[in-house]
């Protein structure tokens, strides 16, 4: 980037400008250039063009002298030209005198200041809980002279950092805790950045690698909610865990990395917890709050319609979580039409009464049956008396 002084006094590389404010002189404004010196082997550059007058010219250049308080150490001298440019520069002031024709003389005056922001980025300390990252982050400090008293004055300048890490995990703060500490660490292996910019945009950067050793227990439930006996499948999503300990919230417990399937009886809510630990001994732990196991329940419906059109043709009990079940049902005669027992597979696989008379392909009437239902739930409910004693009706 160049920063010019109204196409008179600029300087090609430079980053930033900036303008003197001398108590002496309020009403002078003298263009200050900063340039970026992130390698440290950065060096200024000055080109002068007459701001009037009839060239060629001749243009003097100097430097600021701290012992004389004036620019008076020769730099560079041009004759014959139009514009005239200064290399190499090392911090300070300079000034060209331009002078020509007929008497015309000009001088333009310009400070230049090399800048080279710090940063330092470390590993302070680590734990299996936490990681607490060290930063070092600071910016030069410039001063350029009062041209009329020779005194200093300061050129504000001010830091600012941000920490950040590649894959990005968690760093509170990191634009405002040069020391930032994670109770967050990474799971993965990451480099951590610190990257300091000061008041002129100058940059630097500072990085290390940091190799994990955290542990995080993780699973998935499958499923979370049904009726009982409830088989559940958990699925390890751990990280550098290398012992496991299931607790599954019904006083069972494993050690597996990925346990069978766990079949929960009775009905309730379950809290099931994993601890893992690592090789190098760090302990992380999970908890699932809530498996749901259903309460037992019965429901009789009062009609059926066994007709083959696919709509309430059999019937069939609206169960939950039972642990077996008797059903017994008798035509008006008292003759029994249809029995069942079932608990375990051969209940979860019971499809009620098609309206057969005991199981043939033998048709029962339209008309009135009765039923005696006895069932016990896996929450040792009964649903045995006469509230499950009743009429259903068969229409065809």
């Amino acid at each position: 980037m160049t920063v010019t002084l109204e196409a008179q006094l600029t300087a090609p590389g430079s980053n930033a400008v900036r303008y003197t404010s001398y108590p002496s002189a309020p009403s002078l404004r003298h263009p200050i250039f900063i340039f970026c010196n992130a390698s440290g082997n950065q060096k200024g550059e000055l080109n002068a063009v007459s701001p009037g007058g009839t060239g060629p010219f001749t243009f003097s250049w100097s430097r600021w002298n701290d012992a004389t308080r004036n620019f008076t150490i020769p730099v560079k001298n041009e004759t014959g030209v139009f514009s005239s440019s200064v290399t190499n520069l090392d911090e300070g002031g300079y000034r060209v005198n331009i002078t020509g024709a007929s008497g015309y003389s000009a001088s333009l005056t310009g400070w230049i200041f090399l800048d080279s922001p710090h940063s330092k980025a470390e590993l302070r300390h680590f734990t299996c809980d936490y990681v607490a990252l060290g930063g070092e982050a600071a910016v030069d400090t410039f001063y350029y002279r009062d041209i009329n008293s020779g005194s200093r004055i300061i050129l504000p300048n001010r830091v600012r950092f941000l920490w950040s890490s590649q894959p990005a995990s968690s760093i509170p703060y990191p634009d405002i805790e040069l020391n930032p500490q994670t109770f967050n660490p990474p799971l993965d292996d990451v480099t951590y950045n610190l990257h300091v910019t000061d008041s002129f945009s100058c940059t630097t950067e500072s990085s290390f690698f940091y190799e994990s050793i955290h542990v995080k227990a993780d699973f998935t439930v499958d499923p979370a909610k049904g009726e009982a006996p409830l088989e559940v499948t958990f699925t390890d999503k751990s990280v550098r865990a290398l012992k496991y300990k299931w607790i599954f919230g019904d006083d069972t417990f494993s050690n597996d990395i990925s346990p069978a399937p766990h079949t929960y009886f009775i009905p309730g809510d379950y809290k099931v917890r994993l601890i893992v630990e690592s090789s190098l001994h760090c302990i992380d732990s999970m908890t699932f709050d809530k498996i749901v196991v259903d309460k037992s329940g019965l429901s009789i419906p009062n009609v059926f319609t066994p007709n083959d059109d696919g709509m309430n043709d059999m019937f069939m009990v609206d169960k939950t979580s039972l642990r077996y079940i008797s059903v017994d049902i008798y035509s008006r005669s008292g003759i029994k039409v249809y029995e069942f027992y079932g608990e375990g597979e051969i209940l979860k696989n019971w499809e009620g009464w098609n309206g057969n008379i005991r199981g043939t392909s033998l048709k029962a009437s339209p008309g009135v049956y009765y039923y005696i239902i006895k069932a016990r739930g896996w929450d040792n409910v009964r649903y045995d008396n006469k509230e499950y004693r009743g009429f259903v009706y068969l229409y065809r």
